[in-house]
């Protein structure tokens, strides 16, 4: 029978797990892309990046060619919170602009 103060096994287990490294694991990271339609202005577009992305006019200006010339462009690079609720603001404010507009994200 073990004594009040003897742990037993139990005192090397936690000699162990102190001495165990634990790495965090970086979240996946979302790419939020748009998607080129024939009915979406260009200025309306270049407005969406300003508005939801923080891109000066300029950038605005090259991402949405690149949507209009390739069909989609990256936007850019988020957590998974972030990325669906920059989708889903986008969505939202095309919507509401009778715009179609599509916006999405994929893992990195």
């Amino acid at each position: 029978m073990a004594s009040a103060g003897d742990d037993g096994d139990h005192e090397g287990d936690a000699g162990l797990a102190t001495k165990t490294k634990t790495r965090t694991q970086r979240p996946p990271m979302y790419k939020v892309l748009l998607l080129n339609d024939d009915y979406t202005p260009m200025e309306f577009v270049v407005h969406i990046l300003e508005r939801f992305f923080g891109m000066s006019h300029a950038q605005a200006f090259e991402i949405m060619l690149t949507v209009h010339k390739k069909g989609l462009a990256v936007v850019g690079v988020y957590s998974f919170e972030v990325a669906e609720t920059k989708v889903a603001q986008v969505m939202d404010f095309a919507r509401r602009h009778q715009h179609p507009l599509q916006c999405t994200m994929e893992k990195e």
